[in-house]
């Protein structure tokens, strides 16, 4: 059943931003498998998929930050999250080398 914009009310609202939420994280993991994909099996530089998931990710939480619906321990795990990435990236870089 397909509804007229007049005929939405907040359950429908709802439900639709759920499946965009959805089609999001399912796009996004399908990009890291992808990515994990060309590094291992093709060997191939993957910086550019790697880049759209990390913009996508980034995107989304600043718009909720910008927003304030993100508590002060979201925004820690963030960080955290960020910085633990950033080590874990040089190490294998230089362990690479």
């Amino acid at each position: 059943m397909i509804l007229k914009n007049r005929d939405k009310d907040e359950r429908t609202i709802l439900v639709e931003k759920s499946s965009y939420a959805l089609a999001f994280t399912i796009i996004t993991y399908a990009l890291l498998v992808d990515v994990i994909y060309r590094a291992i099996v093709l060997k191939q530089a993957t910086w550019d998929l790697l880049g759209i998931v990390i913009l996508g990710g980034l995107g989304a939480s600043l718009y909720q930050i910008r927003y304030k619906i993100a508590t002060r321990s979201w925004v820690k795990a963030i960080a955290l999250s960020i910085l633990a990435g950033l080590v874990v990236a040089v190490v294998l870089v230089t362990a690479l080398r």
